[in-house]
C-alpha cells in the first residue's frame, strides 16, 4: 500500500508550481507629473501571446494618439520573466485637462510555455494623481511645447510642492 505525502509536502509542490508561472500586469506609472504605461511580466516564467484590452479608449501624447489601440497591446508574442515595457502616455496636466478617462480597467490575457491561458483584470484610478505635487525640471516646459503637450501644475491646490528626484 502506498502512503500519501504529508500535507506540507503537497502544499509546497503547489506553491512551487504557481511560483514558476508568468504573471503579466499593466500599471500606470507617475513620475514627476508624467504618466507612463507599463506592461511587465512580474512572474518567474516567460509569457506568450500577451494582449491587453482596456475598458475605455484613452488618448495620450497631447491627445494625438489613441493609446488603448496601440499594436503593443494587441499582441506581444514573448515577454521574458521580469521584463518591463514602459511607454510615455502624457503629462498629467495635459491628460486631466482633456478630461480623459481616469478609471480604466486593463484586461490582460497571456499563456505559459504549456499553452495554459491566464486572464486578469486590474482596475486603475488615475484621479488619485490629480492632487499630487511635484516640481518641474528646468526645460520640461520647452520639451512639452515641442511635443504638443502641456506640462501642467507642479503643485497642488493646497500649495505644497515636492522636488522630483530625477
Amino acid at each position: 500500500m502506498r502512503k500519501k505525502s504529508p500535507p506540507e509536502r503537497r502544499m509546497a509542490t503547489e506553491t512551487e508550481e504557481n511560483s514558476g508561472r508568468p504573471e503579466v500586469i499593466v500599471d500606470f506609472a507617475f513620475h514627476c507629473g508624467v504618466f507612463h504605461i507599463v506592461v511587465e511580466n512580474i512572474g518567474t516564467a516567460p509569457a506568450y501571446r500577451v494582449s491587453v484590452k482596456f475598458s475605455r479608449k484613452f488618448h495620450g501624447l497631447g491627445g494625438r494618439q489613441e493609446m488603448s489601440g496601440l499594436r503593443l497591446f494587441r499582441r506581444i508574442e514573448f515577454l521574458a520573466p521580469h521584463k518591463k515595457i514602459e511607454i510615455l502616455l502624457d503629462t498629467s496636466g495635459a491628460y486631466f485637462q482633456r478630461r480623459e478617462p481616469t478609471r480604466l480597467i486593463a484586461i490582460i490575457s497571456f499563456r505559459d510555455v504549456r499553452r495554459r491561458s491566464y486572464e486578469q483584470r486590474i482596475v486603475h484610478d488615475l484621479s488619485i494623481y490629480k492632487d499630487v505635487s511635484y516640481l518641474l525640471k528646468p526645460g520640461w516646459d520647452q520639451l512639452a511645447r515641442r511635443s504638443g503637450t502641456s506640462v501642467g501644475g507642479g503643485h497642488t491646490q493646497n500649495g505644497t510642492s515636492q522636488i522630483c528626484p530625477y
